[in-house]
């Protein structure tokens, strides 16, 4: 999206990641820059919804601190599998993962994009669900994961699906799953957790959304919300995401209805992800 939005006139890109703390420390960064619209924010259901439930305190209100601009998209997660451990463990499904799992308990390394991530308690879920117990590695990010996944090191990992197409495309993840309730047009061959599991009430799936630091002009959010909208409905993004623009009062909504959330979030992956963190 950042490389359709610097195809407009005027406007210069600049993507800054600041991995950490489930992405706290790049929220807190936005919510205290200058609300002139230069400053945003790829905020997401870690960072305003999950986190308040996981962490005792953060150093932003998700609520108070930011102007909602837009959702970008609402992407399911994935279950993938490093291909060479697949085929020497007969893994070609859900159920073959469940099996070995279950054989073979604590054998499993199971890498996250960091603890209280989506990506974290999809897994959690899954564990809870079927039974199984997989150690859980947490990285700063789905990248440094994703290569020590493809590596070796690690064995499975839920990640957001953008992230991991790539990599699915090129053989080197095997895509077992998807989160969501349906399957996804981006992997239309691939079930559904809920389906190939037999686990019904099994979704888990995650949103991103562009948010300005709170007292930032109103006419300012309008226009970023309109050129957005204009980003997200070029062919490249749709293609990679399931991308949508609805108007800026309907992600107000959708953030203030995932905030008071966060203990439901949280709750369902057990095994530690309860606790507050400091």
């Amino acid at each position: 999206m950042a490389a359709e939005l610097a195809k407009l006139p005027g406007w210069n890109v600049v993507v800054d990641n600041k991995p950490g703390a489930g992405g706290n420390i790049g929220a807190d960064i936005v919510a205290k820059s200058a609300p002139d619209g230069y400053t945003l924010l790829m905020g997401t259901v870690g960072t305003h919804g999950i986190n308040q439930s996981l962490y005792s305190k953060l150093p932003f209100d998700p609520i108070k601190d930011f102007a909602p601009i837009t959702e970008v998209a609402a992407v399911p997660n994935v279950l993938v599998i490093n291909p060479a451990f697949a085929q020497e463990n007969k893994i070609s499904n859900v159920r073959d993962l469940i099996a070995y799992a279950r054989a073979n308990p604590g054998k499993l390394n199971m890498a996250s994009s960091g603890n209280g991530t989506s990506i974290h308690l999809a897994g959690e879920l899954f564990k809870t669900q079927t039974r199984t117990y997989m150690v859980h590695f947490p990285y700063k990010g789905s990248g440094p994961a994703l290569t020590d996944l493809t590596g070796g090191t690690m064995q499975v990992m839920f990640d957001n699906l953008p992230s991991s197409m790539a990599l699915i495309k090129a053989g080197k993840l095997k895509a077992l799953a998807v989160t969501s309730a349906k399957p996804s047009p981006a992997l239309p061959d691939v079930p559904t957790i809920a389906a190939a599991a037999n686990l019904p009430s099994y979704e888990a799936s995650s949103w991103f959304g562009l948010l300005a630091p709170a007292g930032t002009p109103a006419e300012v959010v309008s226009r970023l919300q309109h050129e957005v909208a204009k980003a997200l409905g070029s062919p490249a993004v749709r293609e990679r995401l399931q991308a949508r623009a609805p108007s800026r009062s309907q992600h107000a909504l959708a953030v203030r209805r995932i905030h008071p959330r966060g203990d439901r979030q949280v709750g369902p992956g057990g095994q530690g992800v309860r606790r507050k963190v400091d």
